[in-house]
Parts: C-alpha cells; structure tokens; sequence
C-alpha cells in the first residue's frame, strides 16, 4: 500500500447538497475499494489560473490516502465521467504531510 493525495475540482455552481454528495462519493469509494482515508481537506471555492470549461472558479476537495493499484484506477474511471468534476489529480507520496493544511493559513490570515 502507498500514500496518495488526489485533488477534485468540483464545477462552482454546485449546490451544498450535491457538494457534500460529490465528497461523500469519493469518500466511500476510497473506502471500498481497498483503501482508508486518513484526511480529507476542503479548499472552498478557488480561483482557476485558466478558464476550464468555461468556469473561472472551483471547490476543491483534497484527500490524503492508502491505497493500491484498484483503488486509483477506480478514482481515475469515476472522476473521468462525473459531471460535477472538473479536474483531478492523484500524487504518489512515501510519506504523507498530515499536520500541515496549507490553505487553512491563507484563511486565517484574511480573517485577521
């Protein structure tokens, strides 16, 4: 087994029903397929650098997992026809960054 982290782009119109369906999907889907989920990070709504499929925004949902061979390949087929994703990207990891959250900085910092 080795650690992954896979970044989902979902479209900006979403609603917060089908947001939360898409990350649950995911979800259960790592988990079925031999896989366990050790974090799950929500970006929010982000700026694209370049324009994908006519949306300038996304919400990013970040996993941080093990898995095996199966389970990427099912994360590759279902994100490649789900309508609600945009893009997504799967990075192969010796070991996983758990304590650090990069975009929870960037908040904190525009609260204050």
């Amino acid at each position: 087994m080795a650690f992954y982290e896979n970044t989902i782009i979902a479209k900006q119109d979403l609603a917060e029903k089908e947001l939360n369906a898409v990350k649950n999907k995911y979800s259960d889907l790592i988990n079925k397929s031999s896989g366990k989920i050790i974090k799950v990070e929500e970006w929010g709504l982000l700026n694209l650098a370049n324009r994908i499929k006519n949306y300038k925004k996304g919400f990013y949902i970040h996993y941080k997992f093990e898995g095996n061979k199966n389970t990427l390949e099912e994360i590759n087929k279902r994100a490649k026809i789900d309508n609600a994703v945009i893009r997504f990207l799967t990075v192969k990891y010796k070991k996983l960054d758990i304590k650090n959250e990069f975009f929870k900085k960037i908040k904190d910092e525009k609260k204050k």
